[in-house]
C-alpha cells in the first residue's frame, strides 16, 4: 500500500470484528515502528500489547467499574484545555454530532450515549488492544514524540490491512489498566489503540478536516 493511501484510508474504526491479529504481523509493525524519529534518540514510549485472556481480564475489570456508575480514576493529565476556545470547540462538537448521529442517538440523549462511550473499553470489538505508557518525569517533546511512534503504528496497520483506534478514554481507569499490565510505578498510561478488523457490515461517519489554508501559512 502506498503511503499516501494508507494516511488517506487511515480513520479510528470503531466496528471490529473479533478476528485475531497474526503476532507475526504486530511484531513487523512494531519493529518498524520503532524506526519513529525522537529527540535525542530516546525512544520514550513503552508499549504493551494485550490479547487473549489479559485483555479480556481488562474489559471485564472495567466492565464491572462502569455497570455501577463508576465514574474513573483521578486524572493524571487534562485531555484539553480548561476553556477549549475556537476553532476547536465547534471542531470537537462536530466531531461527537457526526459520531452519534450516525448511531442514531439524539444529542440529549444521555444514557444511550454512554453505552456508546463504554464501547471505549470493550475495544470496540477488537481482539487486541496496544497501550503506550510514559515516564512520568518526561515533558511535552517526549509527549510530542510518543504521538508520532503512535501515527507510524496507525499507518503501519493499514500496510498490513488492519484499521485501529486510539482512545484517551483508557487513561480514565488507569488504574485498572495499571493492575493488569503492572507496569513500572514510574510509568503513567497516555492512551490505548484497538488493533483489528474492521466490520464490513458497519458504517463509519466521515470526519472533515479543516482546509489547509486554515492550518498552514506559506511564507516566501
Amino acid at each position: 500500500m502506498e503511503i499516501l493511501e494508507a494516511v488517506a484510508s487511515r480513520r479510528s474504526i470503531r466496528t471490529f470484528t473479533d478476528r485475531p491479529v497474526a503476532r507475526d504481523v504486530l511484531n513487523r509493525v512494531l519493529t518498524a515502528a520503532a524506526r519513529t524519529p525522537s529527540g535525542g534518540n530516546l525512544q520514550p514510549w513503552h508499549i504493551y500489547v494485550l490479547t487473549g485472556d489479559r485483555l479480556q481480564e481488562l474489559k471485564k475489570r472495567i466492565a464491572d467499574r462502569v455497570a455501577v456508575g463508576d465514574g474513573g480514576d483521578e486524572p493524571e493529565f487534562a485531555c484539553y484545555p480548561p476553556q477549549l476556545g475556537s476553532p476547536y470547540r465547534e471542531r470537537l462538537a462536530d466531531m461527537g454530532s457526526r459520531r452519534y448521529g450516525a448511531l442514531g442517538i439524539a444529542r440529549d440523549d444521555t444514557e444511550s450515549r454512554a453505552r456508546a462511550r463504554a464501547e471505549n473499553w470493550n475495544c470496540f470489538g477488537a481482539s487486541t488492544a496496544l497501550f503506550c505508557y510514559l515516564d512520568r518525569d518526561v515533558p511535552p517533546p517526549q509527549w510530542a514524540d510518543a504521538g508520532m511512534y503512535l501515527q507510524t503504528v496507525m499507518l503501519l496497520l493499514r500496510s498490513e490491512g488492519l484499521h485501529s483506534c486510539t482512545q484517551i478514554a483508557w487513561a480514565e481507569y488507569h488504574r485498572t489498566v495499571d493492575r493488569v499490565i503492572a507496569p513500572p510505578v514510574r510509568r503513567m498510561l497516555f492512551c490505548g489503540m484497538s488493533i483489528g478488523f474492521a466490520d464490513p457490515a458497519a458504517t463509519h461517519p466521515y470526519l472533515p478536516r479543516a482546509p489547509l489554508a486554515e492550518t498552514v501559512t506559506f511564507l516566501d
